[in-house]
């Protein structure tokens, strides 16, 4: 087995899609073969709930109890807290109780290296693990970043959502410089984009031409969907909801995309060698 890959989906802006392209990248990858945890990093369970399991206050291990027992160093078996889907994945849920787990961790030596103990623990059992953040840079977030390889940046094709990720990069930056000096992010998605209108197509090319010499933009576009939105209540990937449909095309793609950078990184790597 290859050297596994943590991912985080982080943007601090709500609505950009990063449940959505979490749960249906992953579910992406395990079709492609790969082994996959998704941890579900969010107060709300939102990733946890599109998953199937909308009853998150009677989930009896989530995220923050493994949490928990990585601050007070008491030991966690191997498949603890994990419940598998029938989509091939893995998951680590979240509910509410996660929320706590910001004061918890203040206190903290470590505290931002809480969540890196526990996914350096087991991702030795998988090629991905990824993470679904909140929407906020707070120390949740932090924690996920500090736990991550790479990054992939959701981002709505609308003018104010292009604007928060100036702040986002920032703080990508310190923790690049204070946490974790490897992070990576490996592109910029745009999601929900709505081909018809020029306004969509003139943000799209607008981030494209800010960033894109900085920073990889996948050439793969979530497209806006009504349906897409349907199936987080049904607790089913858009695969298996609309299988013919433009965005599980569209998340096809966003899988071969990765896995081809993945490729590319291993192939500069051994010329290096």
């Amino acid at each position: 087995m290859s050297k596994p890959i943590v991912m985080a989906l982080v943007n601090q802006k709500g609505g950009t899609g990063k449940t959505q392209s979490t749960e249906n990248l992953g579910i992406g990858l395990a079709a492609e073969g790969k082994k996959v945890l998704l941890v579900d990093l969010d107060p709300q369970g939102s990733l946890t709930i599109s998953l199937g399991y909308p009853r998150t206050d009677e989930i009896s291990v989530t995220v923050k109890d493994i949490m928990a027992k990585v601050l007070n160093e008491e030991r966690i078996a191997v498949d603890e807290g994990i419940l598998h889907h029938k989509e091939g994945v893995d998951l680590l849920p979240a509910n509410i109780e996660l929320s706590g787990m910001e004061l918890s961790l203040v206190n903290y030596m470590s505290r931002e290296r809480v969540l890196k103990e526990y996914i350096d623990s087991v991702k030795t059992n998988y090629d991905y693990v990824l993470i679904d953040c909140m929407p906020s840079l707070g120390m949740l977030t932090v924690n996920a970043l500090a736990a991550a390889d790479q990054l992939v940046i959701p981002v709505q094709a609308q003018y104010l959502s292009a604007k928060g990720l100036e702040q986002l990069l920032q703080t990508v930056s310190k923790v690049r410089r204070q946490i974790n000096p490897k992070l990576k992010i490996d592109g910029i998605l745009l999601t929900m984009v709505d081909n018809r209108t020029n306004y969509a197509k003139d943000i799209s090319n607008l981030i494209r031409e800010t960033y894109g010499s900085k920073l990889k933009v996948y050439k793969t576009e979530i497209p806006h969907s009504v349906r897409a939105a349907e199936i987080s209540a049904e607790g089913k990937s858009i695969y298996a909801h609309d299988p013919k449909g433009k965005v599980a095309e569209a998340y096809r793609e966003l899988t071969k995309e990765v896995l081809k950078n993945e490729r590319a990184r291993k192939h500069s790597i051994d010329q290096l060698r």
